[in-house]
């Protein structure tokens, strides 16, 4: 008997589940072993390219709520953290400022932000930096599962929100408008 086909998280079918030994790159792969070492279980779909965040989730079968932006972001020491916040919102830096108890934060240019996780933009994710810099997750994340960055272009790695955090120790609060 044969496993049932993949489904999104609404219960369509995906048909283009990518197994471990199919991911071409080496940040999915380091995403993969990252995930492995933590216990993280992680689901990678390959889907085409898509011209909005909103484009990706009617790909992959979700709302854009369920598609996580992880933002890499720049203290004012030199040093990085993440932060996942839905798709469907964007980053509050006066909120984020607070929680992370700084003055000064930034967005890095795409260079920085590759030299800083070891992924472009568009494939960032905290599962598998290159430094594992800490992660504030937004509050309204928890309880879903969600689609990520996969360290690879055309590729979404589907995780459950709450099992990431606890992978990665995150701060979860309110940093989102």
């Amino acid at each position: 008997m044969s496993d049932p086909a993949p489904t999104a998280s609404d219960g369509s079918p995906v048909e283009d589940v990518v197994g471990p030994d199919d991911v071409q790159g080496r940040g999915t792969q380091r995403l993969l072993a990252d995930a492995a070492e933590r216990g993280l279980a992680v689901e990678i779909v390959a889907r085409p390219a898509a011209e909005s965040l909103e484009a990706a989730a009617a790909l992959l079968g979700v709302d854009p709520a369920s598609v996580v932006k992880s933002l890499v972001v720049k203290r004012h020491d030199g040093s990085f953290l993440f932060a996942l916040v839905p798709g469907d919102r964007q980053i509050s830096w006066r909120k984020l400022r607070t929680v992370v108890g700084v003055n000064k934060l930034s967005m890095p240019a795409a260079e920085v932000a590759l030299d800083a996780t070891g992924f472009e933009r568009g494939t960032i994710t905290p599962v598998g930096s290159s430094t594992a810099w800490p992660v504030v997750a937004d509050e309204r994340i928890v309880g879903r599962r969600v689609a990520m960055g996969a360290g690879g272009h055309g590729l979404s790695a589907f995780v459950e929100a709450d099992e990431l955090i606890e992978a990665y120790s995150a701060t979860v609060a309110d940093i989102s408008d």
